[in-house]
């Protein structure tokens, strides 16, 4: 389970920065692995901090023409808010790449890369399909509209229910505890409740098939 869990988090951090062909993601090592999800964890921390500096600078700009006007008191009060937030989850996001280290060692197992290698391979391959199934579920949204790291929770925890048979329940537990980690304070509901609908969906899916 450890080892698995590990295979989880490797390929939900490395994903945009690794190959997408399946047949360059065997060559990859475990530290191929930790040096992409390290420039992933960097390029998202300075996007977090440069939009949360611009927060920063239309909220003082707000405040400096509002002449005290509530209405613009508190829409400048949001926009600092959400600069404190953006900055919390990025010093959030140095912290986690602290533990690389320690990842390192304990990732060293050859089912720990297979796994994860797996795992890309399945989501490269099939993601055209896993969007749809995805889209279906998501109320309101599309997936391109999400942040890169809840698409990228969700497409592995579909794969893993879809394509790895891994149980649903084994599937969504996992990403939950990966998104409480690196996705939005509030992000782990979210996606713990999109994928409990792709769950009963790919249920349906197979009993229609069965019935066949």
């Amino acid at each position: 389970m450890q080892a698995r869990r590990l295979s989880r988090e490797l390929a939900l951090l490395s994903m945009s920065q690794l190959p997408s062909q399946p047949q360059n993601l065997e060559t990859k090592t475990i530290e191929d692995m930790v040096l992409a999800a390290v420039r992933a964890l960097q390029e998202e921390v300075k996007e977090m901090l440069t939009t949360a500096g611009a927060e920063l600078t239309r909220g003082q700009e707000k405040l400096l023409a509002s002449e005290l006007r509530t209405p613009d008191l508190e829409s400048a009060r949001a926009l600092v808010q959400a600069a404190i937030d953006l900055t919390a989850t990025a010093i959030n996001r140095v912290g986690v790449a602290l533990d690389f280290p320690e990842l390192i060692q304990v990732s060293r197992q050859a089912d720990t890369r297979e796994y994860a290698v797996l795992l890309l391979q399945t989501v490269h391959q099939h993601r055209s399909e896993l969007d749809d199934i995805l889209n279906a579920c998501l109320e309101g949204w599309q997936m391109h509209r999400l942040a890169q790291i809840d698409q990228a929770l969700l497409r592995i925890a579909t794969a893993e229910m879809r394509y790895l048979d891994i149980p649903p329940q084994v599937a969504i537990n996992e990403a939950v505890e990966l998104a409480k980690r690196y996705s939005t304070e509030d992000g782990f509901r979210f996606i713990n409740g999109v994928l409990r609908g792709v769950a009963n969906l790919i249920k349906k899916q197979q009993e229609m098939n069965m019935s066949f």
